[in-house]
């Protein structure tokens, strides 16, 4: 494999996986979680189904509950020293 890859290759290979893999975690997150796919014969014969827990659970999932306590800052350190007034 390494006489038909050039090194210079790997980098975007390495990203083009990572994109990959974050595309197929978000596809088998929705199939399997998402309260509006409809999967089992049964949900898929209510046109609307009552369940508010459960899209309250999908959208409100543990990643974006730690980000809620968070800061919206990229650079902390530097946001505090321009900011500091002495």
């Amino acid at each position: 494999m390494g006489r038909w890859i050039k090194p210079e290759v790997y980098p975007l290979m390495a990203a083009m996986t990572f994109v990959g893999s974050l595309c197929v975690f978000q596809l088998t997150r929705n199939v399997f979680t998402n309260p509006d796919v409809r999967i089992n014969k049964t949900n898929r014969t209510t046109a609307v189904l009552e369940n508010e827990e459960e899209g309250k659970r999908y959208s409100q999932h543990e990643f974006r509950k730690f980000l809620s306590e968070r800061r919206p800052e990229v650079f902390p350190a530097i946001n505090h020293f321009f900011s500091s007034k002495e």
